[in-house]
């Protein structure tokens, strides 16, 4: 395939085919699985060999995005790796790809469908550091601990704070960065 996505839904195929049914479509997969020219790791879901991991977080609960633990931890907001990927989605669950953990949080579904803070390219959806730190507070009820908030944006956490309606989280918020 000449696209450079790496993992694909059978209605992602669709809209890259251009083409409004399935037609067949399947019998086509299920022949390049048996080809060896994609995997098929996930019931709906294929990719190519050297396919994205952080493209199938974002392929395996639609919509979702990367966010919590593993944008902290590669941000240098928490010192401590992570090799799973975090994501917020619309369930709780845990899932288990090729060896991969991807692990999925629930939260209000306003704030998953509110794109403040978070970063749409080479279809991965992650969070801003600023974002996955407020994901963070919201869902551990503040019992978290960041290791460097100084790499953190002020400004922009002023901005997506108010997306949460959250007093609470307003709290948290300037009680560890003072805003």
């Amino acid at each position: 395939m000449a696209s450079k996505r790496t993992v694909f839904t059978m209605q992602s195929l669709l809209m890259l085919l251009d083409i409004s049914q399935t037609n067949g479509l399947p019998a086509k997969l299920h022949y390049y699985v048996k080809q060896g020219v994609l995997l098929n790791p996930r019931r709906g879901i294929y990719a190519k060999p050297e396919y994205d991991v952080r493209e199938m977080a974002c392929a395996v609960f639609q919509p979702s995005y990367i966010s919590m633990e593993y944008v902290l931890s590669r941000s240098g907001v928490t010192f401590q790796y992570v090799d799973e990927i975090t994501s917020i989605s619309y369930q709780n669950r845990s899932v288990e790809i090729d060896g991969k953990i991807y692990s999925f949080r629930r939260i209000n579904p306003l704030l998953w469908l509110n794109t403040a803070g978070i970063i749409q390219e080479n279809n991965i959806a992650i969070a801003s550091p600023e974002r996955a730190f407020l994901d963070m507070l919201y869902l551990s009820a503040g019992n978290c601990y960041f290791d460097n908030l100084r790499v953190l944006d002020k400004t922009a956490i002023r901005k997506i704070l108010p997306t949460y309606n959250s007093v609470t989280l307003n709290n948290r918020v300037k009680q560890l960065i003072g805003i």
